[in-house]
């Protein structure tokens, strides 16, 4: 059984085909600056010794309908599939799906309009998964297509965590409350964490660190989501590369009267220019390390405020959580940075987390388990395939529906 994952971004395709009978990934890469005079196509390939194959191609693509065209005459050329019908389903990412979607979804003509109606809540990415579920749905017709949703892993918030603080009417009427991001790849990290540990996911208390240009924190008790960091957008939380996180609501009515800001430029502030960016000026945190190295005060800064931010929210997910089993570091930052993991990770003893320096210091593929033995918990570094659970539930999803019958 062959799936295609599909993550359509505004100027982007990222692709990944699985055969799920052996859960092996054949193919998989991404199609950037699409629009742009010059896009870049780079994919991995795997051949037959297991072994795998890398490159980079640099070739004009005007639009998404041309590059799924690409990737598909691309997987036809490499002998991955030959024909849309080789494939049993494709998986989309959805960034948002609002109160309505819990669980991975089939997609039709009615599907596809009640995601129109999530837009106003994810501007910046609902059109653009839309509109690569809308190409592949041109390009394979007899193929079950499946909406896997980023928020859906924390609909499991209760009201008294997802609720703002504000008139209930602007819940009830404009669905504005706590979503949360990044619910694929928290979700998967805690089911590796309870497959390592032996245990049932349903008997483990977690905290879950997704970190990398975004980042996020979730709460997990009892195997689901009862609270996360982000909000109902991604910009709310921990400080990322280029979002500011949390900050005191009064703010940009202050930038808006004060300099003068408009509404779009505080947008544009907040979200692009923010974050470690806006401490200083970068966001990669590789180049910010080293220039930390080098005595750069605002590097360090940076560095600091992070993870800060980080260990704040520790301390109260252990409140919420009360029993905590393990600490999860995954994404970019939170399963390559050992810097980063010993900063948080220090003076946090009081809730049994403690870390050995040399373990830390690994790199693996796989979980390493990191606590020292004076940790009362686990500290894991699991890397995160938010692809992998996407294919799983999608094929979980047409198991499940009349596609299997």
């Amino acid at each position: 059984m062959k799936i295609l994952v599909l993550n359509s971004g505004s100027s982007s395709i990222k692709y990944s085909v699985f055969e799920m009978d052996e859960l092996l990934i054949l193919a998989s890469g991404i199609i950037e600056k699409i629009g742009e005079t010059q896009s870049i196509h780079q994919y991995c390939l795997a051949d037959t010794d297991g072994k795998t194959q890398e490159s980079t191609i640099a070739q004009l693509v005007p639009d998404h309908q041309q590059g799924l065209a690409k990737i598909i005459q691309f997987l036809q050329k490499s002998a991955v599939i030959q024909q849309a019908s080789d494939l049993a389903a494709i998986g989309h990412r959805v960034v948002h799906g609002g109160e309505k979607f819990h669980q991975p979804t089939l997609i039709d003509k009615t599907i596809l309009m009640e995601l129109r109606k999530m837009i106003p809540l994810a501007p910046l990415h609902n059109p653009a998964n839309l509109t690569g579920i809308q190409e592949a749905m041109k390009f394979a017709k007899n193929i079950p297509q499946v909406a896997v949703f980023d928020t859906a892993f924390h609909q499991s918030i209760p009201a008294h965590a997802f609720l703002y603080a504000i008139p209930k009417e602007l819940y009830e009427q404009a669905g504005i409350r706590r979503y949360g991001f990044h619910g694929t790849s928290h979700h998967y990290v805690a089911k590796q964490a309870a497959k390592f540990l032996g245990k049932p996911l349903r008997s483990l208390n977690l905290i879950t660190l997704h970190l990398g240009n975004g980042g996020s924190v979730t709460a997990i008790k009892q195997g689901k989501s009862v609270d996360t960091s982000m909000g109902m957008t991604p910009l709310e939380g921990l400080i990322m590369g280029t979002r500011s996180g949390d900050i005191d609501p009064a703010i940009p009515f202050y930038l808006n009267k004060n300099p003068g800001m408009s509404c779009d430029e505080i947008n544009t502030l907040l979200n692009q220019q923010s974050g470690l960016k806006g401490i200083c000026g970068e966001n990669d945190m590789r180049t910010i390390h080293a220039m930390a190295d080098t005595g750069d005060k605002s590097a360090q800064l940076a560095i600091d405020m992070y993870c800060y931010r980080i260990k704040k929210y520790i301390g109260a997910y252990c409140a919420v959580l009360g029993k905590v089993d393990a600490l999860v570091f995954t994404g970019g930052i939170g399963e390559n940075d050992e810097q980063i993991r010993e900063t948080i990770c220090a003076g946090l003893s009081f809730f049994g987390i403690s870390i050995d320096p040399h373990k830390n210091a690994m790199t693996s593929t796989k979980i390493i388990d990191i606590k020292d033995k004076k940790s009362t918990l686990s500290v894991f570094v699991i890397p995160t395939d938010e692809e992998l659970e996407i294919a799983m539930q999608t094929m979980m999803c047409i198991e499940n529906s009349s596609f299997s019958q």
